[in-house]
């Protein structure tokens, strides 16, 4: 008797066990999929410059500062709506793409200037957008949401999730089917996959590849000032998260296939999954050394990515 009655609470504990780690599990996915969203986010404006101008545009990073920090100076600091704000932030972060091809990019083009010449120019541009928007506004950490804010939490399955979170999912398939929409079914499109192929060629048939380039740099962008918007909305701001969103993005890039716009989604998500589940039994510290690990282990046995084909 005395088993019996000893066992009902440890049968209950190990029940309370099992559901708390179901729960966390659901939890870990959730969150796998919301840092995999921002990942997203910024992979596909990475691979679309990237596969039109063909060199590693670090400076896409500073594009989601922009788009953060003109929601927090329009909406915060100016008192707009913050749908207004949102629009304005992102297109400043469009425009401010497009600034950057036409004031340094295009005349290292015309040079014929190196991949690493580029690679660095956009490294210093980074590193001056940055510092120049915690001059600005400093390099204190903000909160983009308006103080009486009460946004909604959803249950699902014993897991929670916010409603910026559950805009910043849809956000990614919105802006995927509108980019292969756009890659796909337009003579923009067309145009865009002809200078991946061969600029010079491009040329030769009558695009007009530096206006083409422009566009791609201003859709790219823009993608990239909505990644840094809803990661705002979520977590706050801060000068330095462009570089830290850069590189999830560009190693989600590198995981799915440099280039492809697919790739990038699902190297967003084996980096969200590894980074979340990764930390389940340690601390959020490693999280870093996760991420930077699977990047090590597709450059040794699978640089070309996942959706890549090596040639």
């Amino acid at each position: 008797m005395l088993v019996v009655f000893g066992a009902a609470p440890l049968v209950g504990a190990a029940r309370f066990v099992i559901g708390y780690g179901s729960y966390m599990i659901i939890q870990l996915l959730l969150n796998s999929i919301i840092a995999a969203s921002i990942y997203a986010l910024v992979a596909l404006g990475f691979n679309l410059i990237y596969g039109t101008a063909r060199f590693f545009n670090l400076a896409h990073g500073s594009m989601v500062v922009i788009g953060a920090y003109s929601v927090f100076f329009f909406s915060k600091e100016l008192g707009m709506p913050y749908p207004l704000g949102i629009f304005l932030g992102i297109a400043v972060a469009g425009i401010s793409g497009v600034i950057l091809d036409k004031g340094i990019y295009v005349h290292l083009r015309a040079k014929k200037a190196s991949k690493l010449i580029l690679l660095v120019a956009s490294l210093g541009v980074l590193t001056a957008i940055q510092a120049l928007i915690a001059m600005v506004f400093t390099s204190q950490f903000q909160m983009l949401t308006p103080v009486n804010w009460n946004y909604r939490i959803f249950s699902i399955a014993g897991g929670f999730i916010t409603e910026v979170q559950v805009a910043t999912i849809a956000s990614v398939f919105a802006v995927y089917a509108a980019l292969w929409l756009l890659l796909y079914r337009t003579a923009f499109g067309k145009a865009v996959r002809a200078i991946s192929d061969d600029r010079e060629v491009a040329q030769i048939i009558g695009i007009n590849t530096e206006n083409i380039i422009a566009w791609v740099f201003f859709i790219g962008s823009s993608v990239a000032g909505l990644a840094g918007i809803l990661a705002g909305l979520d977590l706050g701001i801060q000068p330095q998260l462009g570089m830290v969103w850069l590189l999830g993005g560009a190693i989600a890039c590198i995981i799915g296939g440099i280039g492809n716009i697919t790739g990038g989604l699902i190297g967003a998500l084996i980096l969200g999954l590894a980074e979340n589940f990764g930390i389940w039994k340690l601390s959020g510290e490693w999280k870093s050394a996760i991420s930077f690990a699977l990047l090590i282990i597709f450059l040794l046995w699978r640089p070309q990515g996942i959706m890549n084909v090596k040639k």
